[in-house]
């Protein structure tokens, strides 16, 4: 078992009357990587600024390394706190060259000469010492903030939503260097983000945030196929919940009978989650659908589709077949894969298969 860099144990943060973080308990490994992923006010922010001591908690406690950086009446400063920072906004010294940004932290070190070059060779800036933050691009800056942040060898590295500044293009190349940056040097980091593609690339676990509490923590490939909650389905990407009920061997929707699972009694009401390249479409003047839009993909489209009870549904074809707004149409779904059953809005352990 790896060592604990990051251990939060019962955090809880307010803001007024707002509950901004509230009893959160998060373990990070040493050389970790991992991303808190939620939506805007969800408190991955301030739980990010409660590890880097911007903000007190004010019950629970969080150690670094081991060491007590807060608790009962004890709040270590973020300046004593072995922990690097790098902000959405890069936050470089503007009337500083590249190098004394870098060098920032390191006033005392007698080798900070060389230690800002070997921090530039890492991030790919080797000789720009002498270049200030207006003359560089943005995903040069961002690489200089990461090189600030990496240079005093901090036991954890924290980025809040380094790369939102970014256009799409400079997201994607820069996001791949700061990923293996922080492979090479063996950091321990903490991503805030709300993209779900970047949590996905990036994370070696994925913590869902909601309304200031954890929803979910596991690996990227279990948060978006196996989600604990309704609410992690939907946030990781488009996902319906089709309403079944058990006769108590398999379970009646609108879309037709699937098998399983056991354990269920005889009335009991679940619902099936289905991702848009779980449903399938057909045309069928007797259908059991309407297509009431379609969006363009590029590689597919995605149909939403309006079933005779009101239930909507999403269905992803690829773009060489194409379906228009109103057409009535059979839905059915897909065999390929097990399914995933809720009950009252959680993962039931036991997944379900479409009959054949």
């Amino acid at each position: 078992m790896r060592p604990r860099a990051i251990r939060c144990m019962g955090v809880t943060k307010h803001f007024g009357s707002l509950m901004a973080v509230h009893g959160v308990d998060l373990v990070v490994d040493h050389g970790e990587l991992l991303v808190l992923l939620g939506p805007s006010g969800c408190g991955k922010t301030t739980l990010l600024r409660v590890i880097a001591g911007f903000e007190e908690l004010e019950r629970g406690a969080l150690t670094v390394g081991g060491e007590l950086m807060a608790g009962p009446k004890h709040h270590l400063p973020p300046d004593k706190r072995k922990v690097g920072m790098v902000f959405q906004e890069y936050a470089l010294f503007p009337h500083m060259d590249v190098g004394s940004n870098v060098g920032y932290g390191l006033d005392r070190n007698p080798e900070k000469r060389s230690k800002v070059k070997e921090m530039l060779t890492i991030v790919g800036l080797e000789g720009m010492e002498h270049r200030m933050p207006h003359e560089l691009s943005g995903g040069e800056q961002q690489r200089v903030a990461l090189a600030r942040a990496l240079a005093p060898r901090p036991d954890v590295v924290l980025l809040d939503e380094p790369f939102s500044n970014l256009d799409e293009w400079m997201r994607h190349r820069i996001r791949a260097d700061v990923h293996r940056i922080l492979r090479e040097v063996g950091a321990t980091a903490i991503f805030v983000t709300h993209n779900q593609e970047e949590a996905m690339l990036l994370g070696d676990r994925v913590a869902v945030m909601n309304q200031g509490q954890l929803e979910q923590v596991d690996t990227p490939e279990n948060i978006y196929h196996r989600p604990a909650t309704q609410f992690v389905a939907k946030f990781m990407e488009i996902a319906d919940f089709l309403p079944a009920q058990s006769d108590g061997y398999v379970l009646v929707t609108e879309l037709g009978i699937l098998a399983g699972p056991l354990g269920l009694y005889p009335g009991e009401e679940v619902e099936i989650m289905l991702r848009p390249n779980d449903v399938s479409v057909a045309a069928d003047e007797t259908g059991t659908g309407i297509i009431t839009n379609r969006a363009f993909k590029g590689a597919n489209y995605l149909y939403t589709i309006q079933l005779r009870t009101g239930q909507v549904m999403h269905s992803e074809h690829q773009h060489n077949t194409s379906y228009p707004v109103g057409l009535k149409v059979n839905v059915s779904i897909n065999q390929s894969h097990e399914l995933l059953c809720f009950v009252k809005g959680e993962l039931r352990t036991i997944p379900v298969r479409a009959n054949e």
